[in-house]
């Protein structure tokens, strides 16, 4: 990135850590695969295992934990093959792996409303929300399925490290959202027997070498920490002040939500048309609605909401991380005011 630009699209991924990054030049040095029974397989899976029990430290965690090639593979080992349900806000990778059918719908602010459970069902609830960082109540809701006899899937992907887990069956997390790299993913399960085994790495339970340089910048990246927290949760209070004051909206106003992810409209002015103004202004966000094939479509998560298409179609998405200033806060909200100031007047 330039000098001069300002990155806000964190939920997107966000930068290594310095930790992370040393422990992964590192371990490009320790080239063997695991899973070889020389001294230099050994050797790597020593490493490999030490980084199992690191991450799992990190997280307080004290089940099984298997590492995959991104989130989205570790959502298909826990959902793919079983009966699954998702909510209607989940991220496209979980509704894809359920499958066709309805979901669990959620309230104006976007927050799950369960209803009858199945016994032996796997109820797939992520803790916040990508789009507009909602965070569910999932100590509550995972009482209700456990009770009626489910399996609670939690996907951590945009809230591991930044929130402590919840007390989920299967949970899935993400490297490259919390300062570790891309292409890592990892699901962590209260017990194998909980998935299909289909042989391989990673106790039988899926294919392909295990990526030990990732891996042990995964490990780093959350024992570096998130101290952070508390701050961006003031920029972003910050925001929404400043976009309610310059008369946009703010998404899911009333709802518990993640510090490190706002979610705005501009009435009136498409988020395709705001993208292009903010990237011009040197500022890095994303469309709360999804771009395919040059067509803005209405984001699923809105439109569970119960928002119109044109409403949805002008929100972004503004994602805060480690680097993130007051003064890109700033930066931001006098570019938000010049951006429909010129599109009012037009």
């Amino acid at each position: 990135m330039g000098p001069d630009r300002i990155y806000l699209d964190h939920a997107a991924t966000t930068p290594l850590v310095p930790a992370a990054r040393d422990a992964m030049a590192g371990a490009l040095e320790m080239w063997a695969n695991p899973s070889s029974p020389h001294s230099e397989g050994r050797a790597a899976r020593a490493a490999l295992e030490q980084a199992r029990a690191r991450v799992a430290t990190a997280l307080d965690w004290d089940g099984e934990i298997l590492f995959t090639s991104g989130a989205s593979e570790a959502i298909a080992l826990a959902l793919k093959g079983f009966d699954a349900v998702a909510s209607a806000v989940e991220h496209d990778a979980v509704l894809a792996a359920v499958g066709d059918g309805p979901h669990i719908g959620v309230d104006a602010d976007g927050m799950v409303q369960l209803d009858a459970i199945a016994k032996g069902r796997r109820y797939a609830i992520q803790q916040v929300n990508n789009e507009i960082g909602v965070i569910q109540p999932l100590a509550e809701l995972g009482k209700i399925i456990r009770e009626g006899g489910g399996l609670l899937v939690a996907d951590c992907s945009q809230s591991a490290g930044k929130l402590p887990l919840p007390d989920a069956d299967l949970i899935i997390l993400s490297a490259h959202k919390l300062g570790g790299p891309p292409g890592l993913g990892a699901l962590l399960l209260r017990d194998l027997s909980l998935l299909h085994p289909t042989g391989g790495q990673e106790k039988g339970y899926r294919r392909g070498t295990e990526n030990l340089p990732a891996i042990l910048g995964l490990a780093a990246a959350l024992e570096a920490g998130f101290g952070w927290m508390d701050a961006v949760q003031h920029l972003r209070a910050k925001l929404d002040a400043a976009i309610l004051a310059s008369g946009g909206q703010v998404v899911a106003a009333a709802a518990p939500r993640l510090g490190t992810i706002g979610s705005y409209r501009m009435p009136g002015i498409s988020a395709s048309s705001q993208l292009i103004s903010f990237d011009l202004a040197g500022i890095a966000v994303s469309a709360g609605s999804a771009c395919s094939s040059g067509t803005l479509k209405t984001s699923h998560v809105l439109g569970a909401m119960g928002w119109d298409a044109k409403a949805a179609s002008e929100v972004v998405r503004v994602s805060f991380g480690p680097q993130t200033t007051e003064a890109d806060i700033d930066r931001f909200a006098a570019a938000w005011v010049t951006i429909r100031n010129r599109a009012l007047t037009a």
